[in-house]
């Protein structure tokens, strides 16, 4: 249940920011709005399931853009080609690592959305949008945090912002953008320091058999199992783990 209301609670983040202008113009008279008494408006019931429904289909693009599955992802993706390993490890095992180690980087999130959001929703303490909005806000302050102010920059001069005071004023349509490229970015600069020690050992290879007269021989054959061997004696995997846990202040 938590789980279900975790992902409901991100994907109407997104979904909330656009949907309020649209649902005022729905002329089917199931689709209502309610104004309460302070001038807060309550979705009706089938207006709910109607949201909900179609969030099922954004909680894959909420899991990837909005969380740190994609700079895991990328760094895997780059560390399997710096062996020279097309399908080791396969895709199912780069997937389900990413999936894992998404959900133990973004724990402290979740408890945060869960404690101020998701539970008092359930208590019936906060109503629906209240609790979006409060939802919102440890996602916001996790994408700012690793999101480089040139991107938030970048996006908000192509939205036509002008400056504003504080980044968390920014709506969620440029920080996400934002965030994304900056997790590309820095996954592209671990890939790059990952890269280089497999890199030199492929160099090193290639030369030596260029220089034994053995040029039919492929590098990449060769040097695999030196790579592999570099990679276990340096305790490879839990380097790269804990390095890009690190650059998400995991452990600091």
């Amino acid at each position: 249940m938590k789980r279900i209301s975790l992902f409901t609670i991100l994907t109407l983040c997104l979904l909330s920011m656009s949907f309020g202008a649209f649902a005022e113009d729905l002329s089917l008279s199931a689709l209502t709005l309610t104004t309460n008494p302070d001038g807060s408006q309550e979705y009706s019931v089938n207006l709910q399931i109607l949201i909900f429904m179609t969030a099922l289909s954004f909680i894959p693009a909420a899991v990837i853009m909005m969380t740190s599955f994609t700079r895991i992802v990328v760094v895997m993706a780059i560390l399997r080609q710096a062996f020279g390993l097309q399908q080791t490890p396969s895709n199912q095992v780069i997937i389900g690592l990413t999936l894992f180690m998404t959900l133990f980087i973004m724990t402290p999130v979740y408890n945060q959305i869960d404690r101020t959001a998701i539970q008092p929703y359930l208590s019936e303490n906060l109503t629906s949008t209240e609790a979006i909005n409060l939802g919102k806000i440890p996602l916001r302050a996790f994408m700012l945090e690793q999101t480089r102010v040139k991107d938030l920059d970048t996006l908000a001069a192509m939205a036509g912002i002008d400056a504003v005071d504080e980044p968390t004023d920014l709506p969620m349509t440029v920080i996400i953008p934002a965030f994304i490229i900056s997790e590309l970015k820095t996954a592209f600069q671990i890939g790059f320091i990952l890269f280089i020690p497999f890199l030199i050992i492929d160099l090193v290879v290639a030369s030596i058999l260029m220089a034994m007269g053995m040029m039919m021989l492929s590098p990449m054959i060769v040097s695999l199992p030196f790579k592999l061997m570099l990679f276990v004696l340096v305790d490879g995997w839990n380097l790269v783990i804990g390095t890009i846990a690190t650059s998400y202040g995991m452990g600091s």
